[in-house]
């Protein structure tokens, strides 16, 4: 069967009236309107559909809300790992009240929490080898008091909870101190 496109037979359809494969679709039925018609119409509010204007900003505001949360999530996991520590600020701020952001307020705010949650893992990983360096304090202590005069290392410098500490002492008062008979002294914790 021939296509008959605007009321004329197709080159395609007239060479291959023996074959059964399926000739091409119309261009006016391929893109949803006839550009025939809309060039040689003289109304120029006849304009082919087009995309929605704010589609490229719905899909960047998707995307950096995404990013935004993936980021937050990564801040509350640091944050649940720093525990008992303190002093790690954990709350996120609001950009200010309720509305829609734009694409640059959430880059703003992306950035922000990027450089929040940059600076959270770099405080961490100073307090981690803080803490480490005083448990190895700790054991060199216990295998060397004299060593360590007067040395006290609190469960809050090695990042746990609680009042114990390790102290190095004289035994027996001024005659230890006097003797050279250190030991360490380990607290038993809040009174």
């Amino acid at each position: 069967m021939p296509d008959v496109v605007d009321g004329h037979i197709t080159q395609d359809a007239a060479s291959e009236r023996g074959s059964r494969r399926r000739p091409p679709a119309p261009s006016n039925l391929r893109t949803g309107f006839d550009e025939a018609a809309a060039r040689r119409s003289n109304d120029s509010s006849f304009a082919p559909p087009s995309r929605r204007p704010d589609y490229d900003d719905v899909a960047a505001r998707r995307s950096l809300r995404q990013q935004i949360a993936k980021l937050e999530r990564e801040l509350g996991a640091v944050f649940a790992s720093a525990y008992p520590r303190r002093g790690l600020d954990w709350q996120v701020a609001s950009p200010g009240g309720p509305r829609v952001l734009g694409v640059g307020e959430l880059e703003e705010v992306r950035d922000a929490l990027a450089d929040r949650l940059e600076d959270a893992r770099r405080t961490l990983r100073d307090r981690a080898y803080i803490e480490r360096k005083n448990l190895d304090r700790i054991e060199e202590m216990l295998a060397e008091p004299a060593r360590f005069k007067w040395v006290r290392i609190s469960n809050a410098d090695i990042g746990e909870p609680g009042c114990k500490y390790w102290h190095s002492r004289p035994r027996i008062g001024l005659i230890g101190m006097l003797m050279g008979w250190w030991r360490v002294k380990i607290s038993s914790g809040c009174p």
